[in-house]
């Protein structure tokens, strides 16, 4: 729904393991060559924040929100970087949330696109919020777009990136400027109130009690350039499986790790819970309190995978194996009797018929 009114917030959807609230690693694009470019060292810093070094090449990580943003502070401070969080936005775009990404973008319309983005947040990080709402300050012909996230001066530099993110992806989206008239920051910065104006281009209130960019109402009718509408259904049709059904963000955080090692490298619970950073009972309980288990998703996926390989590819059976991570042939051909009743000579026999 566009326009003023629409609020959705993702805080009831926060993901907590072991008590901490994760984020994906996805909003750390770009800060590894941002901090060696100003002659830092992002694994020495990551480690004294207690991040996970693969968390600064890997987009896929569940990483503790805390963790995230002490490493941007620390970078921020020993770089004397003190608008490190705009820079980052600088680097960063609508692609970096993926299927979400592909939402947005074929929205009819840029109020249905923040409307997406606010459904679906989740996808990329939990506790934040995205609303519509009134003009605080009462003037004809403008709302506010909130962007909620954590408070404290352990967070500002991420609450810049994540503003200057929202700022960023409503530029492209429009094609340029779309009229921004104010921003206003919960917290004080650290860089000049000039520097926040140049880069968003419109006037800067700090200390104030929310984040917001005040913009044009016109803007939420405004009709996104080359939206496809089929392209956009089968987006909302993949976030859904997800947004549609209570508590499925664990298990949707580990079918994405499996999809990205599946035939690569370790696929057992140990090795995917040290990817998630969480420890492999915590993420056990996890999944039995959604319903499921490691073994069945795993399962799940490979079953997938080997019907796609078997029926559309002429791959010979050793590298559909492989591919599946498992140890030989013999394994494919007992998944495949369970899975189907039939080897897997027999599936792909089948669908040539």
């Amino acid at each position: 729904m566009a326009g003023v009114g629409w609020h959705l917030t993702l805080r009831d959807n926060y993901l907590t393991l072991d008590d901490m609230s994760y984020i994906r690693s996805a909003g750390l694009r770009g800060f590894a060559r941002l901090v060696t470019e100003h002659g830092g060292d992002p694994e020495a810093m990551a480690r004294r924040a207690r991040l996970p070094l693969q968390a600064l090449h890997d987009d896929e990580l569940l990483v503790e929100d805390l963790a995230l943003a002490r490493v941007l502070e620390l970078a921020a401070a020993e770089l004397d970087l003190p608008d490190l969080g705009l820079r980052l936005a600088e680097r960063q775009d609508l692609a970096m949330l993926g299927p979400l990404a592909v939402a947005i973008q074929n929205s009819p319309t840029l109020g249905d696109a923040l409307a997406c983005s606010a459904r679906y947040l989740f996808v990329h990080a939990r506790g934040l919020s995205l609303e519509a709402v009134p003009d605080p300050h009462g003037t004809p012909g403008l709302v506010a777009l909130r962007y909620g996230t954590p408070a404290g001066d352990v967070f500002r530099q991420g609450a810049d990136v994540g503003l200057g993110f929202l700022h960023r992806s409503i530029c492209a989206l429009h094609g340029g400027g779309y009229g921004l008239r104010g921003v206003e920051l919960p917290h004080r910065p650290l860089a000049p109130v000039s520097r926040y104006e140049e880069w968003f281009g419109a006037p800067v209130r700090v200390g104030e009690a929310q984040a917001l960019l005040r913009v044009p109402a016109s803007l939420m009718t405004r009709p996104l350039d080359d939206a496809d509408v089929t392209v956009r259904t089968l987006a909302l049709e993949h976030l859904g499986r997800y947004a549609d059904s209570p508590g499925s963000d664990v298990t949707m955080r580990v079918r994405a790790v499996l999809e990205e090692s599946l035939g690569t490298t370790t696929v057992d619970v140990a090795a995917v819970a040290s990817l998630l950073a969480v420890h492999p009972r915590t993420l056990q309980r996890r999944l039995e309190a959604e319903g499921t288990t490691f073994a069945r998703v795993l399962d799940g996926l490979r079953r997938e995978r080997a019907r796609t390989y078997l029926t559309t590819t002429d791959m010979p059976m050793t590298q559909v194996a492989a591919a599946l991570g498992l140890s030989e042939q013999s394994a494919l051909t007992r998944c495949a009797r369970r899975w189907w009743g039939q080897s897997p000579r027999e599936v792909r026999a089948a669908s040539a018929v």
